[in-house]
């Protein structure tokens, strides 16, 4: 349902407290109390029948005897009474509950289910139950039992635990940190993380959302909002339960370190989120985030009255991965004017214990000036020759004078060791973010240059993937396929072979021999040529071969061969009696004397689906430890941060005698895995250990592959977190001048093909689509037009077939409760006329009609006569716009196109 009716819960005209009670201590006396105290202007009822008046206001019997019909309303009643009060709410009207109820119950049939399907059903929304409630300050609405009211502001806070919203209430009112909204989750029958932050990212009135997650129940829902929320407003996040989960028993490597914590992190990171490890950095950052806005730049110059905490700021800054910004010459000689001959002359600049206010305020004016810095830490340590909260008053003025030039601002942060009250009072009117002490000073600046840096991953263009890599899918589903029709879990060595063959990933060969002399004459044609022979043990029920002696490595001897095959038959027997074994295989041993030993691999989380993971290989691989996870899809971008995240990588480069190993092979290895993820969703762990790379590339020396039937149904890839490139709607179509376009769904790296594309489009086209002057076609421009999330959007490119020139596109923006959807279409200004037009939007239609929209909405202006002679034939509705007569409004009811792919093209 995503945002729908949430402003009935953040902005309700009345609330009517059911289970209201004058018994002191009482969840519903509390709620009253906390709505009247807050200041609550609209209509406050009592509900109960065993009451006609409650601190002096009357009380009602029930929903249906109030006056009006509430648009919010807070349930304090018990468990077994809450599914008819909520039934009630259905037949009056209301929009929004807040069931504060505890002891519901999970899972199908439990009263926490009844609830949310009898909700559901009438479109009532619930935040809850077992939840405090909700505060909306900027209405003055206290819908909680928090202690106290939330100040107003621009942060919002969603909550799993309300103890802890209710903390960070009572954290902020001390600090002067307001909120636009505080919600506090419990069970999340209905309304949850994605929803809010669906609602949060397009409310005006909020500047950065904190999250506080325990646990994830829709996966693509939640990456879908996270990714939009992060695009436009900072997300900060802290994840319980980092260390919960107990040691995991899999079957391969991939599976063992694949642990739950590092999936969340890798969920963060794909959406752009900044991940914080405990409240001390979550109220960092609400400290930060509530006073100042992202900013460019990463060189932090340290502005100090005490030498020993400047360094103590310096280090910290570099344990954190910071930079200490340079100081510039004619800083310096800014500098030396008017500082004692004692100052340090170097960043962190020490302007020594005796500083007066004149004497910072000097040294702020000549940094803020300083190109060579991004942003400013003061710190000052208490001395009996200058008031703390004279030199604070000197700070802001001269931060004051700063933004009153109208240009960026370059931030600047405060620590004031001892926390003074008076300093703290003048930070806070100025807006200046101040910390406690130096290290969550740098912790507070180091966050939001990691959220900078984030979003410029997310608008970052990925490289182009090889024209070559084409993969077999239908070979690679064959295999499965026989697997699973022989109710096998493993794919034996040959399969895994074939597979990795079928996605073009490097691998040794296998041979199979069911007995010792099968095997020695497998082996005869490496050792002529000077080979070496690997001969394993090959069991559907022998998963860790080297647990059994399975394995036999550098055998140079057809003999050596013949009896390791029989050693190997023999001990299988003997300590595998129950196995079945299909016999042994022999590989040629892969000889890189220099290259290193990785691990890739597929592993399946129960709350994220498929998960990509790469690091140091070997026996070794789960004490070493030395890996990073990422969500498929993947491309070389996102593979080659994956990459940068090990430890490993640092050796992947040259040293010594040894050359660079050929990183892009093993970046295109790791997307080559992700596109096998999102093609055959039935892999559920896949372990290549060691993957060998070196300066020649990369090749699989072993790998397991493990299968299972998939039962979920729905659009692109059923488990996956992140919906992967939906190819199943790439098509050719035929033109009115007889020759035929590609069409499929735009990818990321089609930036520059749109770039050339505005080139061939005329001004006058380009306004009509855009409805004003377009002249840059910028980084950010583009990005979002390539860029999509296809789980809300689709933009359809067509191309010439005979020369790849693009032709045009059509896009469609679904809302956040994924019900209409907002299209745009433009073609070449040389190209109209031959029906492509009509193609791509029946195109886009069919695609609305399948994920299930409602209707497609847009705008057109008055003047574009031949879109909106095309929307018409369409059977799309228009009608004035009344904010603007030049526009016209288009609307197509999706559900009275029964078959899109027959609507007939105007003469």
């Amino acid at each position: 349902m995503s945002t729908y009716r949430l402003d009935k819960l953040f902005a309700p005209r009345s609330i009517a407290v059911i289970g209201a009670s004058p018994r002191p201590n009482s969840l519903g006396l509390t709620f009253l109390r906390n709505l009247i105290a807050g200041g609550y202007e609209g209509e406050i009822f009592s509900v109960n029948p065993h009451h006609v008046e409650i601190e002096g206001r009357p009380c009602f019997p029930s929903l249906s005897a109030l006056p009006e019909v509430p648009d919010l309303m807070i349930v304090a009643v018990p468990p077994a009474r809450v599914l008819g009060v909520i039934e009630e709410a259905c037949e009056v009207g209301v929009s929004a509950a807040i069931v504060a109820t505890a002891g519901m119950g999970y899972g199908a049939n439990s009263l926490g289910d009844q609830v949310r399907l009898a909700a559901r059903a009438h479109g009532l929304r619930i935040v809850g139950p077992n939840c405090i409630g909700v505060l909306a300050p900027r209405v003055k609405m206290n819908a909680s039992f928090a202690a106290h009211s939330a100040k107003p502001g621009d942060l919002a806070l969603v909550s799993q635990s309300g103890a802890l919203a209710a903390g960070l209430v009572e954290w902020a009112a001390q600090r002067h940190v307001g909120f636009s909204a505080i919600v506090s989750l419990g069970d999340k029958v209905d309304v949850d993380f994605s929803d809010c932050l669906d609602f949060f990212a397009a409310d005006a009135g909020t500047r950065a959302i904190l999250l506080y997650i325990e646990s994830i129940d829709n996966a693509q829902k939640f990456m879908s909002a996270a990714r939009a929320a992060a695009r436009v407003k900072p997300v900060v996040v802290i994840k319980a339960g980092r260390h919960a989960q107990g040691a995991k028993a899999a079957a391969t490597h991939t599976g063992a370190l694949a642990g739950s914590d590092a999936v969340y992190d890798a969920a963060f990171r794909r959406a752009g989120l900044l991940r914080v490890l405990d409240l001390d950095q979550l109220f960092s950052a609400a400290e930060t985030l509530g006073r100042q806005k992202p900013f460019p730049g990463s060189r932090l110059a340290v502005l100090t009255n005490g030498g020993g905490i400047g360094v103590l700021a310096v280090d910290r800054l570099i344990d954190l991965g910071g930079t200490l910004a340079a100081l510039s010459e004619k800083t310096r000689a800014a500098l030396d004017a008017f500082l004692p001959p004692t100052w340090s002359h170097a960043n962190p600049i020490d302007i020594v214990g005796d500083a007066d206010p004149a004497r910072y305020a000097g040294a702020l004016e000549a940094l803020l000036a300083d190109p060579d810095n991004d942003a400013i830490l003061i710190l000052n340590v208490p001395t009996a020759i200058a008031g703390a909260s004279d030199v604070a008053a000197a700070i802001a003025d001269v931060v004051r004078k700063d933004r009153s030039k109208g240009y960026r601002q370059k931030p600047v942060f405060a620590a004031w060791i001892g926390e003074d009250p008076d300093s703290a009072r003048v930070f806070e009117e100025a807006r200046v973010p101040h910390y406690a002490t130096e290290a969550d000073a740098v912790r507070g600046f180091i966050q939001l240059v990691r959220y900078r840096e984030a979003q410029e991953q997310l608008m970052e263009t990925p490289d182009n993937l090889p024209h070559d890599f084409v993969p077999d899918t239908e070979a690679a589903r064959a295999i499965v396929a026989h697997v699973l029709e022989q109710n096998r879990r493993w794919l034996d060595p040959l399969e895994v072979n074939a597979l990795l063959k079928a996605y073009d990933i490097p691998t040794a060969p296998v041979i199979l021999a069911t007995t010792p002399e099968e095997a020695a004459e497998a082996a005869r044609p490496i050792i002529a040529e000077g080979g070496t022979v690997a001969v394993k043990v090959l069991s559907p029920d022998i998963v860790h071969k080297s647990d059994i002696g399975g394995v036999k490595l550098d055998l140079t001897t057809e003999e050596a061969v013949r009896k390791a095959a029989a050693e190997i038959f023999e001990r299988a027997a003997r300590l595998k009696p129950q196995a079945h074994v299909t016999g042994v295989t022999v590989q040629p041993m892969v000889r890189r004397a220099k290259a290193r030993e990785l691990i890739v691999g597929l592993a399946d989380d129960p709350s994220f689906g498929p998960v990509v993971l790469f690091g140091r290989g070997g026996t070794a691989v789960e004490v070493i430890n030395d890996k990073a996870l990422a969500l498929p899809p993947l491309d070389l971008k996102l593979a080659n941060d994956l990459i940068a995240r090990t430890r490993v990588s640092r050796r992947l480069k040259a040293y010594r005698d040894v050359p660079a190993a050929d990183e892009g092979a093993i970046a295109l290895t790791l997307v080559k895995l992700a596109q096998m993820a999102a093609d055959l969703p039935e892999i559920r762990e896949l372990d290549i250990n060691p993957l060998l790379a070196d300066h020649s590339g990369v090749i699989a020396v072993d790998a397991r592959v493990a299968v299972a039937p998939e039962t979920r149904k729905g659009s692109g890839h059923p488990r996956f977190a992140v919906r992967p490139y939906p190819k199943e709607w790439e098509r050719h179509i035929k033109l009115r001048n007889g020759k035929t376009a590609f069409v499929r769904p735009v990818r990321p790296e089609d930036e520059e093909k749109f770039k050339r594309f505005f080139e061939k489009i005329t001004p006058e086209d380009l306004r009509l689509r855009f409805f004003a002057p377009v002249r840059d076609f910028s980084h950010a421009f583009l990005a979002r037009l390539t860029q999509l999330d296809y789980a809300r959007a689709i933009a359809f490119v067509a191309f010439d077939d005979e020369s790849g020139e693009m032709m045009g596109a059509v896009r469609l923006h679904a809302d956040a409760n994924h019900e209409t959807g907002e299209y745009g279409i433009l073609l070449r200004s040389d190209l109209k006329g031959l029906g492509l037009g009509w193609e791509l939007m029946r195109l886009m239609i069919e695609w609305a009609k399948v994920e299930g929209l409602r209707e497609i909405d847009g705008q057109v202006l008055r003047e574009n006569s031949t879109m909106l002679d095309m929307c018409r034939s369409l059977g799309f509705s228009i009608k004035i716009d009344p904010d603007d007569p030049e526009l016209r409004l288009v609307t197509l009811p999706i559900a009275a196109i029964e078959e899109p792919g027959k609507l007939a093209a105007p003469a």
